[in-house]
């Protein structure tokens, strides 16, 4: 057997992840380290595998069905490449073409799609309480529909993005570090300053700087969030980030000042977000029906975000990190400085010295996306990724 690939194996024959068996991903918080631990090893060892040009489906037919209720690029090509890496075909549901605007319900929607699907990806990111609720609603009625008999399987539920967590990027986000650090282990004592960023675009949902503080606090980092006046992210992430903190023997503190963030920091992370209190305005009129609130309260955030211009990522800032050499970080598009807009997140000549290295971040999506489905769907994994070695089959002609 190839040495690196059996060196996986031996690290997941270490981790008790017996419970992501047939069971969803909804929030990082809500598993445990070896679970998340499994994930990162098995999404190495698929990456592995592939650049060795090994065939990977574990599934000869099924379906992988993706629900993206907000734009997407990175996690709409992440998921399907996950997909179709294990052997499933994707089919997006797009909910203006099905029943649901004739009031079909959720419970009925999730059985009628899951007939032949074997996992469901769903983004759902922009109103409060709203995003993570309609996928436990989803997972409780494919299993109600398993249960029934209507389904023989339960498709696997994967969270693409919710109002609370981004499981998928901030996973890829650390697996990028794990590798940059050489080792999980070397996260330990790492500053991380997640740093809210001025962006000339709409309000943007709170779940990227709340799965950073809800993930990067698992592992003895010192993690630092940062923003303006009214800014705030929930109370009840920053809370899961205080208890993770405690627990890994690493911080979690707050400041309003980008400069103090940034200085010493091992890695960066400008983000733009709106205010917890906007979101929640944003899901009340949602709640009404009022398209003409929403788009007013979309102005009125715009306006507040010109007020902090000064809070980009300039070379003078990167200069006060550690060593002057932070990983800088992004879940990307950014808002560059002088390329996509006038003023934004990053300036043009930071995120050009990056780009190889946010690229090469965001690449890990895929295989973290299959990593997950493949602990949900196969019992022993490392026993299945023998089995594929084994097996020999080419992903393509050599």
């Amino acid at each position: 057997m190839d040495k690196k690939l059996q060196g996986y194996i031996d690290t997941l024959n270490k981790l008790n992840f017996k419970k992501m068996y047939e069971n969803d991903f909804f929030l990082t918080w809500e598993k445990s380290a070896d679970e998340l631990k499994a994930v990162f090893t098995l999404a190495d060892a698929l990456r592995h595998m592939r650049e060795q040009n090994i065939d990977l489906r574990i599934f000869t037919s099924g379906l992988g069905i993706s629900i993206f209720r907000d734009n997407s690029t990175r996690t709409r090509f992440s998921f399907a490449s996950a997909c179709n890496l294990l052997g499933l075909q994707v089919q997006d549901l797009d909910e203006k073409k099905s029943q649901i605007a004739h009031g079909e319900t959720v419970r009925e929607t999730a059985n009628m799609i899951s007939f032949m699907a074997d996992v469901i990806g769903i983004r759902d990111d922009m109103y409060i309480g709203k995003g993570n609720t309609y996928m436990h609603a989803v997972s409780d009625a494919v299993q109600e529909g398993k249960r029934d008999g209507v389904l023989e399987q339960r498709p696997t539920l994967v969270n693409l993005q919710c109002d609370i967590d981004h499981p998928t990027q901030v996973m890829a986000d650390t697996a990028h570090l794990i590798h940059e650090f050489g080792g999980i282990e070397n996260l330990k004592g790492k500053k991380v300053a997640m740093t809210w960023a001025y962006s000339p675009s709409y309000g943007k949902p709170l779940s990227v700087p709340q799965g950073v503080i809800g993930l990067m606090t698992r592992f003895g980092m010192d993690v630092v969030l940062a923003h303006p006046e009214g800014y705030d992210v929930m109370p009840e992430v920053e809370a899961v980030a205080r208890k993770n903190a405690a627990e890994s023997g690493g911080s979690f503190t707050k400041t309003n000042s980008m400069q103090e963030a940034f200085r010493d920091a091992d890695i960066v992370y400008p983000k733009s977000w709106a205010s917890f209190a906007a979101m929640e305005k944003r899901t009340e009129l949602y709640a009404h029906g009022d398209q003409n609130g929403i788009d007013a309260l979309e102005k009125q955030l715009l306006a507040e975000n010109a007020a902090h211009t000064d809070w980009c990522c300039t070379e003078e800032l990167m200069k006060t990190t550690k060593d002057g050499n932070a990983v800088y970080l992004h879940c990307l598009p950014a808002d560059i400085e002088g390329v996509s807009c006038k003023k934004g997140e990053v300036e043009a000549s930071v995120f050009d010295r990056y780009r190889a290295s946010l690229y090469k971040e965001a690449s890990y999506k895929p295989y973290i996306i299959a990593a997950m489905i493949f602990l949900s769907k196969i019992q022993d994994p490392a026993a299945a990724l023998r089995m594929l070695e084994k097996r020999g089959t080419g992903r393509r002609f050599a």
